[in-house]
């Protein structure tokens, strides 16, 4: 089975942006324990993990999912709380799809309350910095095998 892990702007900077918020790890860590705990849950795991700054191109990517991931796990971060396009191609694909957060996006500003994606996705995990994104891998499996 394939995961896709979908990550939204500015998250190329972690390690070195708000670390207090975000924490010191890079992208490319989190990536390398995403994997590790893949194999450790299932060898045949298969994981795509993908970073974007453009909207758009995180479109594409969902709308390419469709029939060849079990699940995306999506940190949308900025575009979680404006994008009504990626809002779309999730309820379109049909795809089951983790909205994920480093932060506890209900304990920072008001702006960050209202995710525009959590009604078309099949749960919502925040708060927990990098272990979010084990966390989904978790959710993930045990949602495709349901």
């Amino acid at each position: 089975m394939r995961l896709l892990f979908l990550n939204g702007p500015n998250l190329n900077l972690l390690g070195t942006r708000e670390p207090g918020v975000y924490g010191r790890l890079t992208l490319a860590e989190i990536e390398a324990r995403v994997r590790d705990t893949a194999r450790g849950l299932d060898p045949l795991l298969e994981i795509d993990f993908r970073q974007s700054n453009h909207e758009g191109e995180l479109i594409t990517w969902i709308q390419e999912a469709r029939g060849s991931a079990g699940a995306i796990v999506l940190n949308a971060a900025a575009y979680t709380h404006t994008s009504i396009g990626l809002r779309d191609a999730i309820s379109a694909v049909g795809v089951p799809t983790i909205e994920i957060h480093l932060s506890n996006v209900h304990a920072r500003e008001s702006f960050r309350h209202q995710s525009l994606i959590a009604p078309v996705c099949r749960g919502v995990i925040a708060g927990f910095g990098a272990e979010s994104y084990i966390l989904a891998i978790h959710a993930a499996v045990t949602i495709t095998k349901a």
